[in-house]
């Protein structure tokens, strides 16, 4: 255990696994149980109403169990109430109670860190469970990866990570672990992001970097260097240094101001702020966390395989959509993932010349044949698969659109926006894809990325239109 100043009790440090054992041995000589279970009743009521750590100890001084509270007197007093004596887990060892003491903690975050930290170094025997079972959670963060990624796992790896815990609670660690991502903005999703990667650019981040809670490695937003700074600060943190770590960021905020940083600045000057207020971050149980539905290509794709049942993953997907106003200047879009990424040289924008009028079906028909006739007359490789914004109907006009010039075309599909529904050639109903699932979610981004570039050129074409006048 880290025996450095402990910001659990500001100024004081955490007590050796032997002195957190040992320490204020109760005299109980001739006392009967009853009557010392109501004086360290009456003790526990005198804790105060704030976030910590309680310490219960037997006859001897020696600590039997360990718990965390957000309030302490009122958690530490429900174990000498009636209802606990009927609960098979404590009944068996509450008699053995024969004092109490706590740890003072700023925030229930800080309770939670300090709680596994004595548990694994006092090994209470009623904490049994903590230091034998594997399957309780830990806090995990990687350390082979270009931008190391934090999340709970049951099942750590032996090398690659940096482990913290284990945690009593799944539910209590998640919610420090969202607590902590609103501070230190890093990443919890799956995705291999790799910093020499340029494809990443293009990527679309998910909802955790809109409301910032991360950084977007993803989007490469943020440097390598930068972001594992991000990650040793959390680690300063997790091991129960957060004073020393305010007063780093105080002194980098002071020098960011003096060398006009001011947006710099700014956000040291947030986290510091976030960091000094955790103690109103709420139930760490109940912990809110809005649904984020991130995008992992390499799943994606092998649950694409998987679902076509290709004999390969597939590697370069298109996608196509018409965008038209009124029947005017209707235009079309191609867009190119390549391992699940968007490529945007591989961008096409198509102006439709044959069609007047408001016709999809026709209008998807040109741009299908003008696509991949050029293709066929260059030689150049297909798509593993061409994606269609629509339904059947769209379609099967990309079908015909490959029958008319003679052409073998590469796995198709169409997405239909308003149930999402996944078509193929040759099936009148559509697949069964949950729509949550990363292969619906990569054909979503597809389609939603060609949607976004037709229109955008649709857009332009108009304000040449209306320049004209």
């Amino acid at each position: 255990m880290n025996q450095e100043p402990s910001d659990s009790q500001p100024g004081k440090p955490l007590p050796t696994p032997i002195e957190a054992s040992r320490e204020s041995a109760p005299e109980v000589k001739g006392t009967s149980t009853s009557e010392v279970a109501t004086q360290v009743a009456q003790k526990v009521k005198e804790f105060p109403a704030s976030p910590g750590v309680y310490l219960f100890k037997d006859a001897a001084g020696v600590v039997i169990y360990v718990g965390k509270a957000k309030n302490l007197r009122t958690r530490a007093g429900s174990y000498f109430l009636k209802a606990a004596a009927e609960e098979s887990r404590l009944s068996n060892w509450l008699h053995e109670i024969a004092d109490a003491d706590y740890l003072e903690c700023e925030s229930e975050v800080d309770a939670l860190l300090v709680e596994s930290r004595l548990i694994k170094d006092i090994q209470p025997r009623n904490n049994k469970d903590l230091k034998d079972d594997k399957s309780f959670p830990y806090l995990m963060i990687t350390t082979g990866e270009d931008f190391p990624r934090v999340e709970l796992t049951r099942t750590p790896p032996t090398q690659g990570v940096k482990l913290y815990g284990p945690f009593p609670s799944a539910g209590a660690l998640r919610g420090a672990i969202q607590v902590l991502q609103r501070i230190f903005k890093f990443r919890t999703c799956s995705l291999d992001i790799q910093q020499d990667d340029q494809r990443w650019k293009w990527f679309r981040p998910c909802l955790l970097a809109s409301i910032k809670q991360c950084t977007a490695p993803c989007n490469l937003r943020i440097s390598k260097d930068a972001y594992r700074k991000d990650i040793k600060r959390l680690q300063m943190f997790l091991a129960g240094n957060k004073t020393r770590l305010i007063g780093q960021l105080k002194k980098e905020m002071g020098s960011a101001a003096k060398s006009f940083l001011y947006e710099e600045a700014a956000r040291l000057r947030d986290e510091i702020s976030m960091l000094e207020s955790l103690d109103e971050r709420g139930e760490l149980d109940t912990h809110a966390q809005p649904e984020v539905f991130y995008i992992d290509p390499a799943k994606g794709l092998a649950g694409l395989k998987k679902i076509l049942r290709l004999k390969e993953t597939p590697r370069t997907i298109e996608g196509v959509d018409i965008a038209h106003l009124g029947g005017g200047e209707t235009v079309a879009s191609l867009v190119q993932f390549i391992d699940g990424i968007p490529f945007k040289p591989g961008y096409r924008r198509y102006k439709i010349k044959e069609v007047s009028g408001i016709d999809d079906f026709r209008s998807i028909h040109e741009v299908v044949g003008r696509r991949f006739q050029r293709l066929s007359d260059e030689q150049a490789a297909f798509p593993d698969i061409l994606l269609i914004d629509g339904g059947k109907g769209q379609l099967s006009s990309a079908r015909e659109a490959f029958e008319a010039l003679q052409i073998e075309p590469p796995t198709l599909l169409s997405l239909a926006k308003r149930e999402e529904e996944v078509f193929v050639p040759g099936r009148s109903e559509p697949l069964k894809l949950s729509k949550t699932s990363f292969a619906s979610r990569l054909l979503q981004y597809v389609r939603d990325e060609a949607h976004r570039f037709a229109q955008h050129y649709h857009h332009l074409l108009r304000k040449k239109s209306q320049f004209r006048k």
